[in-house]
C-alpha cells in the first residue's frame, strides 16, 4: 500500500490535478445537465438510482423503471450509463490525486494521513458495482429481483457515503493549508 501511495504522490502534481479536475467536471456536468435529465424526463419528481444517496426499495425501482418507459430505459443504457462508466474512474483518480496533492502541502510524505486518498477509489469502485446492478435491473425489468435491487441499493448508499467522506476529507485537509496561508499573510503584514 505504501508503494501505491508513493506512486500517487509522485504523479499528483498541481497541473495534473487541474487537468483531471476539468475533465472530471466536464463529464459530471454532461451527465447532470444532459444525460440524467434525458432519462428522467418521463418521470418528473423521481430520482434516478444514481442520485438516490439513501437507497431505494424494490417498489421504487419498479415504479421508476416503469415511469421512464422503454425510451428512458434505453436512454439510461445508451447515454447515461456509458458516461457513468467513465466517471467513477475519473472521480477515483482525480480526487485521490487532489487529496494527495493537498495533504502534501501540510504533511510529511511518510504520513499515514495519505491513506485517506483511497476514499475516492472506494467511491469509484462502489459506483462501478452500482452501475452493474442498474444494468441488471433494466435488463430484467419488469421481473425485478428484490435481491438485486437490495444489493444495488446498498452499493448506491456505500458509493454516496464514500463520496461524502471524500468531501469531508477535502474540507478538513484544506484547514492546515489555509492556516499556513493566513499565518504567512500575517507575517508579511507584520514585516511591512
Amino acid at each position: 500500500m505504501k508503494k501505491t501511495i508513493a506512486l500517487i504522490q509522485k504523479a499528483a502534481t498541481g497541473r495534473r490535478v487541474a487537468v483531471l479536475f476539468l475533465v472530471t467536471m466536464s463529464v459530471y456536468l454532461t451527465m447532470l445537465l444532459h444525460t440524467i435529465p434525458s432519462v428522467i424526463a418521463a418521470a418528473p419528481g423521481m430520482k434516478l438510482f444514481d442520485m438516490s444517496p439513501g437507497g431505494y426499495t424494490t417498489d421504487y425501482a419498479f415504479t421508476l423503471l416503469e415511469a421512464i418507459g422503454p425510451g428512458g430505459r434505453n436512454a439510461y443504457l445508451s447515454t447515461q450509463l456509458p458516461l457513468d462508466f467513465v466517471y467513477p474512474g475519473l472521480f477515483a483518480v482525480t480526487y485521490s490525486f487532489l487529496l494527495i496533492w493537498l495533504l502534501g502541502k501540510s504533511f510529511e510524505d511518510s504520513s499515514r494521513i495519505f491513506y485517506f486518498a483511497l476514499v475516492p477509489v472506494a467511491a469509484g469502485i462502489f459506483d462501478y458495482l452500482e452501475n452493474i446492478g442498474i444494468i441488471v435491473m433494466i435488463h430484467t425489468f419488469p421481473d425485478l429481483s428484490a435481491g438485486v435491487v437490495k444489493i444495488t441499493s446498498v452499493l448506491t448508499i456505500l458509493k454516496s457515503g464514500f463520496t461524502v467522506a471524500f468531501y469531508i476529507l477535502l474540507v478538513i485537509g484544506s484547514f492546515p493549508l489555509i492556516k499556513k496561508r493566513i499565518h504567512g499573510l500575517r507575517k508579511q503584514s507584520e514585516i511591512r
